[in-house]
């Protein structure tokens, strides 16, 4: 049996190595942070807490509030509820619980996929370190991740309800989660999925006006849309943010004139084309493809990706990775290219000098992915997925 797949009693029960080591690492990870010295080691976190208290006292969200924290608000309105049973408790174990939500949202996610246990633990194990590496930016991405997935699952179990909560919650909290409307292709209840998408967007938006008011929550939204206009602008100024395919076909490879727009509408196109392929969108491995596909677009094209981005397109990696059943050597060695310059080169072993000289102005993280992405798209638009609609798994 692989180490893997081991399994160790605690309490009682069985407990696979994966989850042993997802939630382990997750705990080391936070507990280091703590001992960087508060409150400045969590400084997202109190963002994330700060919308919850300016939406209650109707406070601009997005401003800058340099006496509690560093940096702004980037995320919606109904974020002040999603953090709000974190925020009322003290800091410590306010973060450590948001930490611990995160890994389990992401863990479960993952555990709801329609692949063997076995690929399961492979996934877990192939995102452990860059979900490692969010915690230690006490960051949403993780619980983000998990909603993508669950919109997924959920659709392909038919809980369209359920799947379309998760896809509006993504996106009026972190744009990201725009994603998740490819899914409606694969649905086989259409006018329920939009039916409750309305009904699920109507409700989120109201929501936040229980704690705040209507003219705060309408403002907000507005504010909201110039704060990810001024961030756009920023990142392209940033080596920290912006770890992208775009930074790397224009400062790599050398095309500093083509404009990140028409980059990003290529990419689309892809997207496209893949679902044009209409008879296999009911296919279990084309739909995991796409999944896959998703995770790792999402990142690579945005302006915004930075390490602890990087979580969400190496859970996509391990989707891909699972769901090819043909493990060529060219295959096997792209996931340990992912794991070596994506995964490690935001850990201490890469060399500082490395990371600052290489690795950031070049967008070096996001080349495996890249790649990754690139062969899922050859695959979406020429693999032949035959007529399998359902797999048992183990």
């Amino acid at each position: 049996m692989r180490f893997y797949s081991n399994s160790y009693k605690i309490a009682g029960r069985n407990i696979s190595f994966a989850t042993i080591l997802w939630f382990t690492l997750t705990i080391i990870a936070l507990i280091v942070q703590f001992f960087k010295g508060m409150p400045g080691s969590i400084n997202n976190y109190l963002i994330f807490k700060g919308v919850f208290f300016h939406s209650i006292n109707q406070t601009n969200l997005y401003a800058a509030y340099p006496a509690a924290y560093g940096d702004v608000n980037h995320y919606g309105p109904v974020f002040g509820l999603l953090i709000a049973p974190f925020a009322l408790l003290p800091n410590m174990p306010g973060c450590f619980l948001w930490g611990i939500a995160n890994a389990a949202v992401l863990f479960y996610a993952v555990n709801k996929l329609p692949v063997s246990t076995k690929n399961k633990h492979i996934i877990l194990l192939i995102g452990v370190v860059e979900m490692m590496t969010a915690m230690h930016s006490v960051q949403y991405n993780p619980m983000l991740t998990g909603f993508i997935i669950l919109s997924y699952t959920l659709v392909h179990d038919k809980k369209e309800i359920w799947a379309t909560l998760f896809i509006v919650l993504g996106i009026l909290t972190k744009i990201y989660g725009i994603a998740g409307l490819a899914f409606f292709l694969f649905s086989e209840n259409k006018v329920k999925f939009i039916l409750y998408l309305i009904f699920w967007i109507a409700i989120l938006f109201v929501l936040p006006m229980a704690i705040s008011s209507p003219t705060f929550v309408i403002q907000s939204y507005k504010d909201w849309y110039f704060s990810l206009a001024e961030k756009n602008e920023l990142n392209n100024e940033s080596v920290m943010q912006g770890m992208s395919a775009m930074r790397i076909i224009k400062k790599l490879f050398g095309f500093t004139l083509i404009k990140e727009v028409y980059i990003i509408a290529a990419g689309a196109i892809f997207y496209l084309l893949a679902l044009l392929r209409f008879k296999h969108h009911k296919n279990i491995n084309f739909q995991l493809y796409y999944l896959a596909f998703l995770l790792i677009g999402v990142v690579i094209f945005s302006s915004s990706a930075e390490a602890p981005t990087f979580v969400i397109a190496m859970m996509g990696v391990g989707i891909w990775f699972v769901t090819d059943n043909n493990k060529e050597k060219w295959k096997i060695a792209l996931i340990i290219f992912a794991l070596i310059l994506t995964t490690f080169s935001s850990t201490d072993v890469f060399p500082n000098v490395v990371k600052v000289n290489y690795i950031r102005p070049y967008g070096l993280k996001a080349l495996p992915c890249l790649l990754i992405w690139l062969t899922i798209a050859f695959q979406l638009l020429f693999n032949k997925f035959g007529t399998v609609v359902q797999q048992k798994y183990a």
